[in-house]
């Protein structure tokens, strides 16, 4: 019993010391629970103590003593443990979540807040950080971002405000981080309580064999008999596309479009109403009209007329399309069902699926022998390849936090090492829906000039391998992991000084562009002959069948866009509230999105107390961010598409004046220097059939 309680003793948190596993990697076998805590408290008194050092400093405010020291001084330490711990624990959060985990989130989420207030709100921090703004000697541009960054990051943190606004400013950071984290994890809690459980093989028909298996394995997973469909997009979308059972389509789309508005403890909608108002309030305390503003003063769009316009843009290019799309629909579904059938929002998927099949006689099931994972994988490193020269090696000796997760070192075209690689595929039980890139440690240069590399992971919602199946995935599906992957390469090829200004940590209408980027590929028969083998045969895939998902890559396009364009409208309708939001979330959704609507609205339905991007992922007054980025990424896809889809002088010019330069300076100033000059808005009409070439250069 003693050797046991002396053992617990000598037990050192591994936060606290090298981790010794390959390139420092997070060692995930060996982290309990109760090691967070206490790292998260240890951390928080080191950064007290880093900021002391650098208030207490009697020599004059400099760059190097004062800006250099707040984003890059790991004090005598020689890591930040608050970002080390604070990086694995909101990973395990999203990815690989429990109950204890979700209790000391709950428990931390305050005390971190009044932290970074503590920080922010210093007012002697503040003052030597004025003074260096003021008087700073001649700076290269990463070195005057950083001195901007910091210096407007303090003001728009409360630092300008008097004693009484900052306090007040303290009351709804802390509240407004305490009720997106409940937004979070009630809608977790939600969508894993519903399950559709079949038990007749007649509630199974239409749906094709891989996702009978899956929904047969998802049962056996739960110890029950038949067949379980859950709100997981790999089993909800199969069923909604091909279920010959409208009336289990319409359960299971209300189970989906209702969650968190029932009458229980995981409701979110008086959280968004108090979320839409602590957010108000504070751009108001800081001299902002409305949260819109406040956000937008960083964005490339950077005001509200701005966004407006490119939404109403896209709704006037898009909408018509939209409506003979919507017509086109109705059509079909009249054609088969009789002249008096209604279409409803859970039969689209469906007669979508149909009539893309009499256009194009293609189906998402065709395509899915030819995209098993392991080969997708090859084919998405291939062209990492050979765009940037890049390799992936899978190491087994770097833990991992999950069975389904693999970790890969990358190395550059030399053969430097350049970045460790997480890819964590599949659905499961404590992890939330969609998709996302990460990062468990940053890229930056420490004192010694040691360029410190980052370790990026993508996480993802994949259908899973069955017994006797791999996992055969989608398009769609291989368009996400296009997406994330586009993401992690502007986390791996980071190569700036200061860890702020690294990666992905751009302005957020451009951080999208290197994941959109990579969509593109998607639909190119030069990269789909790389790695679309049949699973069984090897048989590559067959060029009609390619040449018909190139014809097809447009079908239902304009309703597509006019639904992101929906939520752009939503998002900014909550967030350029000048007054205290009191009205009804769901009329109030309803009303705010209508213009972009062409088919008759349900008032039984909510997506705002689901829309986590918004309420509790950072796209709050930002959602707009993916049809900017779109542009861009339609614009610079058409430089690729003129030199060469695998072209590596271009992909270099990408490489060094976008992927690798984070935030370093403003980002339309990085997107000239790749392109040449301004982006249009023609290459996405283009690309889109909304625009011919002809008719754009008239």
């Amino acid at each position: 019993m003693d050797e046991i309680k002396a053992e617990k003793s000598q037990r050192i948190n591994p936060f606290f010391e090298p981790y010794a596993t390959p390139h420092n990697t997070v060692p995930f076998g060996r982290i309990q629970i109760g090691d967070y805590e206490e790292a998260f408290m240890e951390g928080i008194r080191r950064d007290d103590e880093a900021t002391d050092k650098i208030v207490n400093d009697p020599t004059e405010p400099t760059f190097e003593n004062t800006i250099a020291r707040v984003d890059t001084d790991k004090g005598e330490h020689y890591y930040d443990l608050l970002d080390r711990v604070s990086n694995v624990f909101s990973c395990m959060l999203s990815a690989e979540t429990n109950d204890e985990l979700d209790a000391l989130a709950q428990k931390m989420s305050p005390i971190l807040t009044k932290h970074a207030n503590d920080v922010r709100l210093n007012k002697r921090l503040f003052e030597r950080i004025k003074y260096v703004y003021e008087h700073h000697r001649a700076l290269n541009p990463e070195e005057q971002m950083l001195l901007e960054t910091s210096y407007d990051g303090f003001v728009r943190s409360g630092a300008l405000l008097d004693n009484a606004g900052k306090e007040r400013l303290r009351q709804l950071t802390e509240e407004a981080g305490v009720l997106s984290l409940q937004f979070s994890q009630n809608l977790l809690k939600e969508n894993k309580a519903f399950t559709l459980h079949l038990t007749e093989e007649q509630d199974l028909d239409g749906l094709p064999e891989t996702a009978r298996a899956a929904a047969a394995l998802a049962a056996q997973e739960q110890g029950k008999a038949g067949w379980i469909i859950t709100l997981d997009y790999p089993s909800y979308l199969p069923f909604m596309t091909y279920s010959t059972r409208r009336d289990l389509r319409e359960r299971l789309y209300m189970a989906r479009n209702t969650e968190c508005i029932h009458n229980n403890s995981e409701n979110n909608l008086e959280i968004c109403k108090r979320l839409i108002n602590l957010r108000r309030e504070l751009a108001q305390l800081l001299g902002y009209e409305t949260y819109a503003d406040y956000v937008l003063k960083h964005r490339m769009a950077s005001n509200v007329k701005n966004v407006y316009r490119l939404l109403d843009d896209l709704i006037t290019a898009y909408k018509p399309t939209a409506i003979k799309e919507r017509e086109e629909l109705m059509q079909l579904a009249r054609e088969l069902e009789g002249d008096d059938f209604e279409l409803q929002e859970w039969d689209t998927a469906y007669y979508s699926h149909k009539l893309k099949l009499r256009k194009y006689n293609l189906d998402a099931e065709m395509l899915r022998p030819y995209f098993e994972l392991s080969n997708v994988i090859k084919g998405i490193f291939g062209l990492a390849n050979k765009l940037y020269g890049i390799t992936f090696r899978e190491n087994q000796d770097i833990p991992v936090y999950h069975p389904d997760v693999k970790a890969y070192e990358v190395f550059d075209s030399d053969g430097r090492y350049l970045a460790v690689f997480y890819a964590d595929f599949h659905p499961r039980k404590g992890k939330q829906g969609g998709a996302w890139m990460t990062e468990f440690q940053g890229q930056w240069i420490d004192h010694k000039g040691v360029n410190v590399r980052p370790h990026v992971s993508v996480v993802m919602n994949l259908t899973k391998p069955t017994a006797d199946k791999p996992a055969l995935l989608t398009l769609g599906e291989v368009e996400t992991f296009l997406h994330e992957f586009g993401h992690s390469l502007h986390g791996m090829f980071a190569n700036t000084r200061f860890e702020s200004l690294s990666g992905t940590n751009v302005w957020w209408d451009f951080v999208e562009l290197p994941s959109q980027f990579m969509e593109n590929f998607a639909v190119e028969k030069d990269f789909l002959r790389t790695f679309a083998f049949h699973y069984q045969t090897g048989e590559p895939i067959p060029n009609d069948l390619i040449d018909r998902i190139v014809q097809s890559r447009n079908f239902m396009t304009a309703t597509g866009c006019l639904r992101q364009v929906s939520f752009g409208l939503l998002d900014m309708a909550y967030y350029t509230q000048r007054t205290p939001f009191t009205e009804d979330i769901i009329p109030f959704e309803k009303k705010a999105w209508a213009k972009a609507m062409i088919s008759p609205q349900r008032s039984d339905t909510c997506m705002t107390t689901q829309f986590s991007h918004i309420m509790s992922g950072g796209y709050a007054a930002g959602y707009y961010s993916y049809k900017w980025a779109e542009v861009l990424d339609a614009d610079a896809f058409s430089v690729f598409k003129q030199h060469g889809i695998f072209d590596r002088t271009t992909a270099q010019r990408f490489r060094d004046n976008i992927l690798s330069r984070g935030g370093t300076e403003h980002p339309m100033t990085l997107y000239k220097r790749f392109r040449g000059g301004e982006p249009t808005i023609d290459a996405l009409l283009e690309r889109n059939g909304i625009k011919s070439h002809h008719t754009s250069n008239e």
